[in-house]
């Protein structure tokens, strides 16, 4: 039997939340997490405290706990990505230890009004489309589609991207890099269409990363980016004394994406 504080001030289920965190990263329980009655046996304590405890694991997304069902441990995101700075998707998933790799879907001149207006063009202007099928390891890991102005961007048509990354040969073939960006981030259930080409699990969200880029004051990309939620994670820092930081990312930036 497992023994808690029960003359501290912190609370029984918050003990047990911390002592089953602690267990749950020495991995003591990657074959199978004990039910609820087990804990309560182990613990000594309420099954309501239980449940207080589950509940907080759950939110933090460490384990799954499903009505019916006995709690399981969540499976980690293999590709953590540092939020507030232009990344990289290609050099996070090559530094997981996991091979790169891309599936060119479509790789066109065409025109799109909606786009070119957000790029502060003409509506009739051509644009250059990439649509990219992004793979970590054997798996799916994100649905990639970026538009650039084509009067920039057409050297790209020769570009062999199954590979490598678009700011790469961005600056290696027109000198162009970017300086600044934003982005807009949305956990969002994927569509039908969208969840059998990533090949997502039916209980897992995807992120919706929308991303404009501008070189020199200029806009000169815009992106819309699905990446599964099972397989991926933003991260950042805060303290008590400098407050909430956004982790800068250590790749360069023409190594990005």
């Amino acid at each position: 039997m497992r023994k808690l504080e029960r003359g501290g001030g912190e609370p029984l289920w918050k003990q047990l939340q911390s002592d089953l965190v602690r267990r749950l990263r020495s991995g003591e329980f990657d074959d199978a997490f004990p039910g609820e009655l087990a804990l309560v046996d182990e613990y000594a304590v309420s099954r309501h405290t239980v449940r207080q405890a589950l509940v907080q694991l759950r939110t933090d997304g460490l384990i799954v706990a499903e009505r019916g069902r006995q709690p399981r441990v969540a499976a980690m995101p293999e590709i953590r990505q540092p939020m507030g700075a232009l990344y990289s998707l290609f050099s996070s998933v090559e530094a997981s230890g996991l091979p790169q790799r891309s599936v060119v879907r479509a790789l066109d001149v065409r025109a799109d009004g909606v786009v070119a207006a957000r790029l502060d063009l003409e509506e009739s202007i051509p644009l250059l489309y990439l649509e990219r099928l992004r793979y970590a390891g054997d798996e799916p890991l994100a649905l990639d589609r970026v538009w650039l102005p084509a009067a920039l961007a057409e050297p790209l048509l020769d570009a062999d991207f199954t590979h490598t990354s678009l700011y790469n040969e961005l600056a290696n073939r027109t000198g162009v890099v970017l300086d600044h960006g934003r982005e807009d981030i949305r956990a969002v259930t994927p569509t039908t269409a969208e969840r059998k080409i990533l090949h997502c699990p039916l209980d897992a969200a995807v992120f919706s990363i929308v991303r404009q880029g501008s070189a020199q004051n200029r806009s000169v990309e815009w992106r819309h980016t699905i990446v599964r939620g099972d397989r991926f994670a933003l991260s950042a820092e805060f303290s008590a004394h400098a407050g909430y930081r956004l982790t800068p990312s250590s790749t360069a930036l023409t190594q990005a994406w």
